[in-house]
């Protein structure tokens, strides 16, 4: 039996039953389009910390001034990566144009917890860790997102970063691979396209520096139509913090200069992170003190492409909070996404006092990194501590780290006690980490036993703290502290 030839409404019914099919599946997978936010009213950071299995989590911070941060959830990771390496460094938030969902990408990387660099750089992860979020608190599984697999001879992903191109109506993703090429092997920006940050398109190299010159870290900012030349200016560490002005994101880029004006190079800094001020036309470049352990610091212009503007801020002029802040990004928060955040992750006080039981005008405090109690502490962060859940053990154990100086804990070495900067070592870790316990002396107050050596507690003797065993009622007047506001 012969088949009939389709007439002409049916070949046209079945061209826009197709064209429906196809509108509808784009509809499924296409971003909303950008939609008017409501105000902003604060400031949440993402970073990590340092090279520990905790540091090299996602942490968060929030500020309402944009200079000012307090960390959220005591100062521990929110968030903790279950694939890959174990570890996360580096890591972006991304809001979708309708601000209806988020990402965090981060680097699969864990320096310390079975990684060395040489490793990392040579032959490393080669995949993004990826979050997801409607609301900012409630987070998906993380999942791997290999991006370098596909570049030839591509050796590991860091430092992701993404932005909306509305060019395109999808993000970019970008992020710098060490792959040699052209007799050079170094980290070079590789960029691709992503609509859900699942899939992407095939990697094009997007940033190379001539010679033999890295670039590792860059990051983009959007500026408001009519305020220079430049709709987006980037920030890219390569020997010198090079400023960059754009007016599509994946056109033609023109170096518009560095900050070496105000002292500043590749050699200090690294990990450009912007943040524009909601309440007016100014933007702060945070940068990562690298060479010096000291964390972010922030560069303020009012003019993102003009390197003339930047001036650095005074010390007393901002407060990074009790942890040191590495290579993050900032997200501006709308009211609404402001009062989510700070009710699953409350900040964290300023900083606690350990005070002593037998001597209650006298407290804990560390002075030339040693530790004992006294009166009137000046400075009064010298005895301020952030109580942390246990670097050893982070169920049911504390740490004490100091306010003033951030990465520094409170630990016991040969049973006298010291501040030392954390080397995320097994025995520095189990040094700092002790279970608060029902006071020795009082039940209202409370006792510290050491989490390596639990038939010993934190004392003081002749006002200098020691880890003592406990044998007689001025032993437990001596180990039994309150901590306090």
């Amino acid at each position: 039996m012969a088949t009939p030839k389709p007439t002409a409404a049916t070949r046209a019914g079945a061209v826009l039953a197709a064209a429906c099919l196809l509108l509808a599946a784009w509809l499924v997978v296409a971003p909303k389009r950008a939609a008017a936010l409501d105000p902003f009213t604060g400031y949440l950071m993402a970073h990590f910390t340092g090279e520990s299995s905790t540091g090299q989590q996602i942490h968060l911070a929030h500020s309402k001034d944009g200079l000012r941060w307090t960390d959220l959830n005591g100062g521990a990771p929110v968030l903790r990566t279950t694939v890959g390496t174990r570890g996360v460094r580096d890591p972006a938030l991304v809001r979708s144009p309708a601000g209806d969902r988020y990402w965090i990408i981060a680097t699969d990387l864990c320096i310390g917890c079975g990684q060395d660099w040489a490793t990392a750089i040579g032959n490393g992860s080669r995949n993004l860790v990826v979050w997801e979020s409607t609301d900012l608190v409630n987070w998906s599984a993380p999942w791997l997102l290999n991006v370098a697999g596909a570049i030839p001879d591509g050796r590991n992903a860091w430092a992701p970063e993404a932005i909306w191109n509305p060019a395109t109506n999808d993000y970019l993703l970008y992020w710098a691979t060490n792959v040699p090429q052209n007799g050079t092997t170094k980290h070079r920006i590789y960029a691709a396209r992503t609509t859900d940050f699942r899939t992407i398109t095939t990697p094009q190299r997007y940033i190379d520096r001539p010679g033999t010159q890295e670039i590792i870290d860059t990051q983009i900012v959007e500026v408001p139509a009519g305020l220079g030349s430049y709709r987006y200016v980037r920030a890219s560490g390569d020997g010198q913090i090079t400023l960059e002005g754009s007016n599509t994101i994946t056109g033609t880029w023109t170096t518009v200069g560095n900050l070496s004006g105000i002292g500043l190079t590749g050699r200090q800094v690294e990990g450009p992170m912007w943040m524009k001020f909601h309440d007016r036309n100014q933007w702060a470049l945070y940068l990562d003190q690298y060479s010096s352990g000291r964390g972010y610091m922030p560069v303020t212009t009012t003019a993102p492409a003009t390197p003339s503007t930047y001036q650095i801020t005074a010390s007393g002029s901002y407060d990074m909070g009790g942890t040191r802040k590495r290579h993050g990004s900032i997200l501006n928060l709308t009211a609404a996404e402001e009062s989510r955040v700070l009710s699953r992750w409350q900040p964290t006080p300023a900083g606690s006092r350990i005070q002593s039981y037998n001597f209650t005008d006298r407290y804990v405090r560390h002075v030339n990194y040693d530790v004992r109690i006294d009166p009137d502490v000046s400075p009064a962060q010298d005895a301020q501590f952030r109580v942390v859940p246990g670097l050893a053990n982070s169920s049911g154990y504390v740490s004490f780290e100091s306010v003033n100086f951030p990465g520094h804990f409170l630990r016991h070495s040969n049973y006298d006690f010291v501040l030392a900067a954390n080397d995320n070592s097994a025995t520095f870790r189990a040094d700092a980490t002790f279970r608060q316990v029902t006071g020795l002396a009082s039940s209202s107050w409370v006792s510290f036993q050491s989490y390596n050596h639990p038939d010993r507690y934190i004392r003081h003797y002749n006002y200098l703290l020691r880890l003592d065993p406990i044998t007689d009622a001025a032993g437990r007047a001596d180990a039994t502290f309150r901590v306090t506001g």
